[in-house]
Parts: structure tokens; C-alpha cells; sequence
């Protein structure tokens, strides 16, 4: 008797009908954080600096090499030059910044919690954007002498319109809904501030707060070489005339540096005041 092997019956497959098919989702948003991200853009241009110095692609006169650039700091610093002018500068923006922070504040908050507030102060603030600050300054020296004192407030004037200007959109922007649910809970006028209005403004806040900061760098460039003895731009201004492009570069990239670092304190603080928020950017 003869045995043959038999193939199990296998049934065909079914195929999913197209409209029972699970759709393959899309991955929209930007993707993992790359690290060191905002370091990749400046080092860039450093490479893309160096490469054409040292092709002979820019004129040493106009646009020194950057290890020209690092020469003439190491030789400011190694002097006291440049310590004593970076020192000099950085207490002068903070001095402004602190003001400006805590005009563009308190003014916000006036505004934006109370009618009356709003209707005493807006207009006032938008007319004062309206108005260059840097035309301010013949007035603020008639006014504050040419000392020290009229750099740090006109410093404080270009930090605080930015943080009050978002300070005050995201106060007014916070839905009504909130505000009912609130009532209805009975919260008292300092639980609604704390349990509402703050997370609620919190991120315009912070994008005003990295407007000022970046503000205080780009006025005290410009407010250190009038009447000024010491600091970044009174460097800058010494070294225009002789010449020195390297020293005047040497003052830009240090400005640069301070705005990107302090950008990314801003930011870093932002983060993790804000961990609860799920964004494009987390």
C-alpha cells in the first residue's frame, strides 16, 4: 500500500477592502530636537568665513581672517582693554534691562487686568512705539545730562515696549471661557492671577522677554559711542578711526555672542517653565 503525502489546504488570503485599511499616518511635525541646533547656523558662517580668508577670497583691510580676529582679542584682553569694556557693558544693559522688565510688567498687568488700566495706559504705550527711541535720545541728553544715566533709560524704554506689547496681547487673548469657569468656581482675584491669568500668559510673555533682551544689545551698540569713556562700543568707535576693522569686529562678535547666549537662557528657562505645554518645539 502506497502512501502519499497530502499538502495541507491553505486558504487563499483575503484581501482588505481600501476603505478598511488603516492609513499610514504622516509624520508632520519637525522631528527630534538636533543637538547643539542653534550652534550649527554661526558655525557655518565661521567655517564659510574662513575658507574664503584663506583662499584670498576677502580683502584683509575690509574683512579680517578670523584667526586675525582672535589674535587682536587675545592681545585686547591680555591688556585689560577688553575686560574692563565687556564689563562696562554688560553692567550698563543690565541696569536697562532690569527697568525695562519691570515697566513692561507692571504696565502690562495695569492694562491688561483692568479697563481702566488699559484705556490710561495703551494708547500712551503705542504712541511711545510709535516713536523712534533712538530719536529720543538729543531730548533724554537735555534732560538726564550726557552721563550714564540717559543710555541706561533710553536702554529701558527699547526693553520694556516688546515685553509689554506681548505681556499685554496675551493677557487680552486668554479665552472668556476661563474666565466663566473661574466664577463659577468662585475663585478669589489672586487664585484667578495665579491659577489663570499667569499660565495663560506666560509664553507671551517669554516671547517678549527674549525681544528685550536682544533690544538691549542692538541700543547699547549705539548708545556707547556718544560720550562714553569705556565699553564695547566706545571700542568700536576708537577703532573706526584708525582703521582697525579687526578690534570692530572683535566688538560685533562679542555683541553677537552676549544676544545668542542670553537668547538661549531665555529659551532654556522658557522650557522648562512651560514643560506642561506640548508644542511644535518640544
Amino acid at each position: 500500500m502506497t502512501t502519499t503525502a497530502t499538502t495541507p489546504l491553505v486558504p487563499p488570503p483575503v484581501e482588505t477592502p481600501a476603505a478598511l485599511r488603516t492609513p499610514r499616518r504622516r509624520a508632520l511635525a519637525p522631528g527630534k530636537r538636533l543637538p547643539a541646533s542653534r550652534l550649527i547656523g554661526p558655525g557655518l558662517v565661521l567655517v564659510l568665513w574662513a575658507a574664503a580668508s584663506a583662499a584670498g577670497q576677502l580683502d584683509p583691510a575690509a574683512i579680517p581672517a578670523p584667526w586675525t580676529v582672535l589674535r587682536t582679542a587675545g592681545q585686547l584682553w591680555s591688556d585689560g582693554t577688553l575686560s574692563t569694556d565687556v564689563l562696562t557693558s554688560l553692567e550698563r544693559a543690565a541696569y536697562g534691562f532690569a527697568l525695562g522688565l519691570t515697566a513692561g510688567v507692571v504696565l502690562a498687568l495695569a492694562a491688561g487686568l483692568s479697563r481702566v488700566g488699559e484705556a490710561l495706559i495703551d494708547g500712551t504705550v503705542q504712541l511711545n512705539r510709535a516713536i523712534p527711541t533712538l530719536g529720543l535720545i538729543p531730548l533724554f541728553i537735555l534732560w538726564l545730562g550726557i552721563g550714564e544715566t540717559f543710555k541706561i533709560a533710553i536702554i529701558a524704554i527699547v526693553v520694556y515696549i516688546p515685553i509689554y506689547l506681548n505681556l499685554h496681547a496675551a493677557l487680552s487673548g486668554i479665552d472668556h471661557r476661563f474666565v466663566e469657569l473661574a466664577e463659577v468656581q468662585g475663585l478669589s482675584r489672586v487664585r484667578f492671577i495665579r491659577q489663570i491669568v499667569v499660565p495663560g500668559a506666560l509664553p507671551g510673555f517669554f516671547v517678549g522677554l527674549r525681544l528685550g533682551v536682544t533690544g538691549s544689545w542692538l541700543s547699547l551698540v549705539v548708545l556707547e559711542q556718544i560720550n562714553a569713556t569705556s565699553g564695547l562700543g566706545y571700542l568700536m568707535f576708537q577703532a573706526q578711526n584708525y582703521g582697525r576693522t579687526d578690534i570692530i569686529l572683535v566688538g560685533l562678535l562679542i555683541y553677537g555672542v552676549f544676544g545668542l547666549v542670553s537668547d538661549s537662557v531665555v529659551r532654556l528657562v522658557e522650557r522648562r517653565v512651560l514643560s506642561w505645554r506640548r508644542t511644535l518645539s518640544n
